[in-house]
């Protein structure tokens, strides 16, 4: 039977086949994972000094931070002053990047200086010292 033209056909159900598109979102998941850049921060909470010419710092610096009480800590780990040098001479081997120094408010400066002068001394050629923004 024709009706304008058209004949009348059977409607069938429409099969979507979703393998391919899971196979995509899969390949974009690792595609991201792979290329993904993973922060390693201190591991300890620091309270920086207020500056006001403090800016945002590298997200891929290498990060050393100064509690109060002068432990040193990379990772959330303690490290004795002696291994801040071996620990900057391997990252400027894998890729030269700045170290971050965060020093707590309440640590003593000859702290600062100390790790500061183990940093130059394992190579890094820019190291920042961490302030908080004031008015933040």
């Amino acid at each position: 039977m024709k009706r304008r033209g058209y004949a009348l056909q059977e409607e069938r159900p429409v099969d979507i086949n979703l393998s391919p598109l899971i196979d995509v979102v899969f390949l974009l998941l690792i595609f991201f994972l792979v290329t993904a850049v993973f922060v390693q921060e201190t591991g300890v909470d620091i309270e920086t000094p207020r500056a006001l010419s403090a800016r945002d710092a590298d997200r891929l610096s290498l990060q050393i931070a100064i509690t109060r009480d002068g432990r040193i800590v990379h990772g959330g780990q303690d490290i004795p002053l002696n291994s801040v040098r071996a620990l900057v001479q391997q990252r400027m081997r894998a890729r030269p990047v700045p170290v971050l120094i965060q020093a707590d408010r309440a640590a003593q400066t000859g702290w600062l200086v100390e790790v500061y002068d183990e940093a130059k001394r394992g190579g890094a050629e820019q190291i920042l010292i961490s302030a908080g923004r004031e008015g933040l």
